[in-house]
């Protein structure tokens, strides 16, 4: 099938500067003017996980839709799931512009936002006004100048756990000072310690997720997975951006600081996605993020172990076409193996992935 983004559009959006062009694709699929993405309602994708129930394994990561402007439009699109955030307690500008660069040649971004965003009452006003209800997740983080970060978790917990289905505990982002510190085993503990807390005093007790950064060695995804298993969290966001810069083509971009997302993540964030599977066990959920531009790419971090999976920067080079182009993949592979659901693919390259270097 030919790309028409591809083939044309993306063209005159890159002569756009990068945030303009954001906030511009927000108000394209705010006009109710794309498509419905193929298949996405068919019964094989649906999916259940963490006790909730996902009309097809794709979403939207965190990031794509900050403040929650176009939820109920991203989920008209297909989308399964749609993570708004990273919100902090405060509204807060982020950090200097530029701060948003695309990497054409390899297909990537480099960006160092720093959590800029409305602030939680903002957020929280849209929630409540949702006129379509998808499975909706909230991301949260803490202000780059709180005194109490761990609080600042804490009070996302409490303000979002009636409003949506499910919240992500972002520690791994590398554009907070400090921020990817909690991902210490000591730290990690009393953080999911007190989220924990706030869950159960919470209105309504929903899934947690906890993301996280692929620039962890083995033993940093030993000292995660044991602090996950024994606080009680719902599963595993796999994973954020990177600070890596290997193999890189635009040299020049290259040297920006921040984190890259986009194609060159994929090997990386899959690989560390397997690692976890493996520490997990079977039942935790891990949602799979970084370098999917493809349906095999979708499909391979299913059967690396994730459950679901989620989408941004693949749709900044590959635009919204993209999602038919996985849930297609997804449904051929399923005829061609004769499998019920999507569910069953999960795992079945976990021990080749397990094995990738990182």
């Amino acid at each position: 099938m030919i790309n028409l983004f591809k083939c044309g559009a993306r063209q005159a959006v890159f002569t756009i500067d990068p945030e303009r062009a954001h906030a511009l694709t927000l108000k394209g699929i705010n006009s109710g003017l794309l498509p419905r993405a193929a298949h996405a309602s068919d019964r094989r994708l649906a999916i259940s996980v963490a006790g909730l129930s996902f009309e097809n394994p794709l979403g939207v990561a965190a990031g794509l839709d900050k403040n929650g402007e176009a939820i109920s439009a991203l989920q008209r699109l297909g989308f399964g799931h749609v993570e708004a955030g990273t919100v902090t307690p405060r509204p807060q500008p982020g950090n200097p512009r530029p701060r948003l660069f695309r990497l054409v040649e390899d297909e990537a971004v480099i960006n160092r936002m720093g959590f800029n965003n409305d602030g939680h009452d903002a957020l929280a006003g849209k929630l409540s006004r949702l006129s379509t209800r998808g499975v909706t997740g909230v991301n949260i983080g803490a202000n780059k100048d709180s005194e109490d970060r761990m609080s600042d978790y804490v009070a996302g917990v409490t303000r979002f756990s009636g409003l949506a289905d499910y919240l992500t505990v972002n520690i791994s982002s590398p554009n907070t000072p400090g921020l990817r510190d909690l991902q210490g085993r000591e730290q990690l503990d009393a953080l999911l310690g007190r989220v924990a807390e706030a869950r159960e005093k919470a209105e309504q007790r929903i899934p947690v997720f906890l993301k996280i950064a692929p620039d962890l060695d083995e033993t940093g995804l030993d000292d995660i997975a044991a602090a996950v298993l024994s606080s009680g969290l719902d599963g595993l966001i796999v994973s954020n951006t990177t600070l890596s810069r290997a193999g890189l083509k635009n040299r020049r971009l290259a040297n920006e600081a921040g984190g890259l997302s986009g194609a060159p993540l994929f090997h990386l964030s899959t690989a560390v996605l397997a690692r976890m599977r493996q520490r997990l066990g079977p039942d935790i959920a891990i949602i799979g993020a970084g370098g999917v531009n493809s349906g095999e790419r979708a499909l391979e971090k299913i059967r690396a172990g994730a459950d679901l999976i989620q989408i941004y920067s693949g749709m900044v080079y590959e635009g919204p076409s993209l999602i038919s182009t996985i849930f297609r993949k997804l449904i051929a592979t399923l005829e061609k193996e004769n499998a019920s659901s999507v569910s069953a693919l999960r795992d079945t390259a976990l021990d080749r992935w397990a094995k990738e270097p990182i």
